[in-house]
């Protein structure tokens, strides 16, 4: 199969980039669900904006490009050792492309392969099967909504919830528990893959595959469908909304698969996925390698817009947010002016920071004056051109939540008045925030290409031995907008959507499966 390794690669190009009709019109779907002018309605705007640049501009529609995940199936007698060798050829060349970020890390050391490569990355399963051609299929799952999956061992006590049993009932409840803890860490409105089964491995694995069925599909087991459609329904009540800013849509997409168990085990795992729902697959020639077919169009197999310019129009006369715009560096004054819900834009310099620069700071001095400044949680996609110069390609929020342990101290520390995330933060940098002067702002998670326009200069950059994602990049910025979500006065609209998706969730505690 000569043209193999390049039809893998156009296939890694097209999941990073473009998202698939059937994700697509479960975003439409979304939209069309939420209020007009609504935090979580302007968030569902800024998505379908960024979906649209990522096409246009043919890069990642998020900058953090996960865990590149294959499964292929092919004919009796295809070899499996050539191909394998053709797919990590392709990943590394999309890396070196900017079409994936370096997202390999040596577990012990630290250190970033810098291509995608190294034990276990990427991940390839190969299966045979009777038909005469190649299927070969690539999810895209990030690290923030990976760290959401979640695996219940039944029986077992769920906030909110009770007792859940080893029955379909406390199977549903699980699901339900799962959808509520991720809050909007894994920038909700999400998918999730449900594995019912199995043993702790296999039953992580049967809940990602089902991430591989189509949207819109149903499932032949009955039981299964009622629980698929009893879950999309109900999780959509819970409230949390788009980035967990609140809202009509929480969830896109449920489906269940099941197996065989041990009779000493019943775990129900959950693979959480976020709305950039990259997964694509195609069909190709066993003999050539070439690509007969796109797996995952729309239903109608037209091309599904998710902007369209009457909405953007229709968005325009809504009542005015109040928009606060500071340059950096930003005073102590300023930041206590500010309060949950106000929209910030951010001018001048700007500087990223992930979890291997909150461990440094804590026993380091910063290699830049901090005072006023603006800390972004991203690890970015970055290129450099023939003269040497980086340049953003995708820069979207990383979870926050990882930076609790460091987050307080770092901002009393250094005198940092701004950070910039997704997914909110905890209890002790609510307290850090009130008693220093600073404020949370949440971005939009996954909106890697709208953000990276406002990102117009590298300055410069400082530990690059710490990999191109969790390095410090120091940049000019114009037009950097985000939402006040921890505000200095002690205020957090996360803890307040978290407190009221418990209470929603606790009204679904009553059995509904016999």
């Amino acid at each position: 199969m000569k043209h193999f390794q390049e039809s893998v690669y156009k296939l890694i190009v097209e999941t990073s980039t473009n998202l698939p009709g059937d994700v697509r019109e479960a975003i439409n779907r979304a939209k069309a669900q939420e209020d007009s002018g609504t935090r979580a309605a302007l968030s569902l705007s800024t998505i379908a904006d960024n979906i649209e640049m990522a096409e246009c501009n043919v890069s990642p529609i998020c900058q953090d490009t996960g865990m590149p995940t294959f499964i292929i199936h092919v004919p009796v007698g295809a070899n499996q050792i050539v191909m394998k060798k053709q797919i990590l050829e392709a990943v590394s060349q999309a890396t070196k492309d900017s079409k994936l970020r370096p997202n390999s890390v040596d577990s012990l050391t630290g250190a970033n392969s810098g291509d995608n490569l190294g034990p276990g990355t990427p991940v390839i399963h190969f299966e045979q099967w009777e038909r005469n051609e190649v299927d070969v299929r690539l999810i895209l799952k990030g690290g923030g909504c990976e760290n959401k999956n979640i695996q219940y061992s039944l029986p077992a006590e769920l906030e909110g919830l009770g007792k859940a049993g080893r029955d379909l009932d406390g199977i549903r409840k699980c699901i339900l528990h799962a959808v509520y803890q991720a809050q909007g860490q894994g920038c909700s409105a999400g998918f999730i893959g449900v594995g019912i089964g199995g043993d702790r491995t296999t039953g992580y694995e049967l809940a990602k595959h089902q991430l591989f069925r189509r949207t819109d599909d149903v499932n032949p087991n009955e039981e299964l469908r009622q629980l698929e459609e009893y879950v999309l329904e109900n999780a959509n009540k819970l409230g949390i909304g788009t980035m967990g800013f609140g809202g009509q849509v929480t969830l896109l997409g449920c489906k269940v698969g099941v197996m065989n168990r041990l009779p000493a085990s019943f775990f129900v795992s959950v693979a959480y996925n976020c709305w950039a729902y990259r997964r694509q697959g195609v069909l190709l020639d066993p003999e050539t390698g070439e690509i007969r077919e796109w797996i995952y169009n729309s239903s109608t197999g037209e091309k599904v817009a998710v902007r369209d310019e009457a909405e953007v129009a229709a968005a325009a006369g809504q009542p005015e947010r109040r928009e606060i715009v500071l340059q950096t560096p930003i005073t102590e004054e300023q930041v206590r002016e500010l309060r949950v819900g106000d929209v910030v834009v951010i001018n001048g310099m700007m500087h990223t920071g992930r979890d291997a620069l909150h461990k440094y700071l804590m026993d380091h001095d910063s290699p830049v004056d901090l005072n006023g400044s603006v800390i972004y949680h991203c690890g970015p996609v970055m290129s450099k051109d023939e003269q040497g110069e980086w340049h953003v390609k995708a820069a979207g929020p990383t979870t926050s939540i990882r930076e609790e342990p460091y987050q307080g101290d770092i901002l009393k520390k250094f005198g940092i008045r701004a950070v910039i995330g997704k997914g909110g933060m905890g209890a002790k940098t609510l307290k850090a925030l009130q008693e220093h002067g600073a404020v949370y702002l949440n971005a939009i998670g996954g909106a890697a290409q709208y953000y990276a326009r406002c990102l117009k200069k590298v300055e410069g950059v400082d530990f690059m031995e710490f990999g191109v994602p969790e390095a410090m990049w120091h940049l000019q910025t114009e037009g950097f907008a985000a939402i006040v979500t921890m505000d200095s006065h002690g205020n957090s609209l996360h803890a307040d959507v978290e407190k009221h998706s418990l209470e929603k969730l606790s009204e679904l505690k009553e059995p509904v499966f016999q």
